[in-house]
């Protein structure tokens, strides 16, 4: 398989999962994902978060700035319980714990959120030589 329909089959079956508790924040967010080639199924606020997990599996969560901060802290702890190999980005400038794979300052542009996204979607063998 030539190396760019390769990438797009590797995007189309990657199942994100991307929670927000603005309406407006993640649909305008969502649309960028999946426009980027992604396929994201969105929640809205904790519980939208935790229905979903509950219902499906995801290569990747990612828990956005509007979120509050205690959600932003307890709900990688419920992503890892439902699914261990599922990797987390959360959208917020600052340290995050052990259960996060990754964090990004909210104020990043989408373009740079979207590479962070592809770094964390590869293999980890390809991640520790990158």
């Amino acid at each position: 398989m030539p190396a760019t329909a390769q990438k797009s089959a590797e995007k189309s079956t990657t199942k994100v999962l991307y929670g927000e508790s603005d309406q407006h924040t993640l649909s305008a967010q969502a649309a960028e994902m999946t426009k980027a080639g992604h396929h994201v199924t969105t929640a809205l606020n904790r519980q939208g978060v935790q229905e979903a997990l509950r219902r499906d599996a995801f290569d990747l969560v990612i828990l956005g700035a509007t979120l509050s901060k205690d959600d932003r802290h307890h709900l990688p702890y419920m992503v890892k319980k439902a699914h261990e190999g599922t990797r987390i980005l959360v959208m917020h400038a600052g340290t995050h714990h052990h259960e996060v794979d990754d964090a990004v300052d909210s104020n990043m542009s989408m373009q740079r959120i979207l590479e962070r996204i592809a770094v964390l979607l590869q293999p980890v063998a390809v991640r520790e030589t990158a």
